[in-house]
């Protein structure tokens, strides 16, 4: 009768196989040679995507990479009111000084012949006076008008005018991300005679469009975004 592993009824040990064999699964009651430690993955080595990771998975980036998304806070797209904002504060920029030099040229020509009845003394001395002064009003109002939009067209070329950096909010190119320069941005203005037909309906689209735009940024592939 014997005991132990019937294979090895005598109890010797088992014969060692030499240096270098495949080593043998280990037998019932022997203790298991220890395993070599499987190597680790490098630090900063690129991931393997998902092996099993479903078509509706794989469609929504799991296991995949994921395709850059427009951020909720800075960068989303901004708003119709926020772009309305921008808009009234660089109107008030570019119009304010012409428009209240105009009124004043338009007082002082209005009552330059009133309040004199027939006296054409009177109406010399007020000519003498007054249309120097309504015609250096009317000048002020051309270069300032000519200056400040040039002005404005510069800060929208590196990205932000006076009124969306107000409002904070910034024009890009939608394909790169950076700003237009001066050169797209007179064009880009240019091309706002379209949002002006129809009733102006093109200054109306940002409220309801997916990304905000305008036809003239349909037009220019630009896009307005928020920078917090």
């Amino acid at each position: 009768m014997s005991f132990g592993d019937p294979n090895n009824p005598y109890g010797q040990p088992p014969p060692q196989a030499p240096y270098g064999a495949p080593q043998q699964p280990a037998q019932y009651g022997y203790p298991q040679p220890p395993q070599p430690p499987q190597p680790q993955q490098a630090y900063g080595a690129p991931q393997q995507p998902a092996r099993y990771a479903s078509p509706q998975q794989a469609a929504q980036g799991h296991g995949y990479p994921q395709q850059p998304v427009m951020p909720v806070g800075p960068g989303a797209y901004a708003s119709w009111g926020s772009r309305f904002g921008a808009f009234l504060i660089d109107f008030l920029v570019a119009g304010l000084v012409p428009v209240i030099a105009v009124i004043i040229a338009l007082v002082l020509e209005k009552t330059l012949y009133s309040g004199c009845l027939m006296e054409h003394e009177c109406h010399v001395a007020r000519e003498k006076v007054r249309v120097p002064i309504i015609i250096g009003l009317l000048v002020v109002a051309v270069l300032w008008g000519f200056a400040a939009n040039i002005f404005i067209l510069v800060k929208e070329g590196k990205g932000a005018s006076p009124g969306k950096k107000a409002m904070k909010i910034r024009l890009i190119r939608e394909d790169t991300g950076r700003p237009l320069g001066f050169g797209l941005a007179l064009l880009r203005r240019i091309c706002h005679g379209l949002d002006s037909a129809a009733c102006s309906i093109g200054y109306l689209w940002p409220a309801w469009d997916a990304k905000g735009q305008t036809f003239a940024d349909k037009v220019m592939r630009t896009v307005v975004v928020s920078t917090e």
